[in-house]
């Protein structure tokens, strides 16, 4: 599958507005899979104060991920395809609260980091 972004531009729609129309594409993407087609919604970010959302998609092709949109009757700008990146290193919150990445094991014959 491919990964897709879909840029929306929204003005004056509110957040639960919004989640209702991104519930009406996941139903979407679960007709067009029952259906044959290969797409799945992943996930938004809502810019409230940009009055702007912007949604992942993996599917076969972007005609697909338009199709969603259109019948969860969700405006957009455009969708582009692109190559989705996960994190390659597990985060941990350490006990102050900061958010720190779990390091690198010590190289071979290398002097052992404090509180290992």
């Amino acid at each position: 599958m491919n990964a897709y972004l879909v840029e929306r531009y929204l003005p004056g729609v509110s957040e639960a507005e919004l989640r209702a129309g991104l519930a009406r594409a996941d139903a979407a993407c679960a007709e067009l899979r029952v259906a044959g087609t290969e797409i799945r919604y992943l996930g938004s970010i809502f810019l409230p104060l940009e009055e702007a959302c912007f949604c992942r998609f993996d599917g076969a092709r972007s005609e697909a991920v338009a199709e969603v949109n259109e019948r969860a009757r969700l405006a957009f700008a455009r969708i582009t395809a692109g190559v989705a990146i996960a994190p390659e290193q597990p985060i941990a919150i350490v006990p102050t609260g900061a958010v720190a990445i779990d390091p690198a094991p010590p190289r071979p014959g290398a002097a052992p980091s404090p509180g290992r």
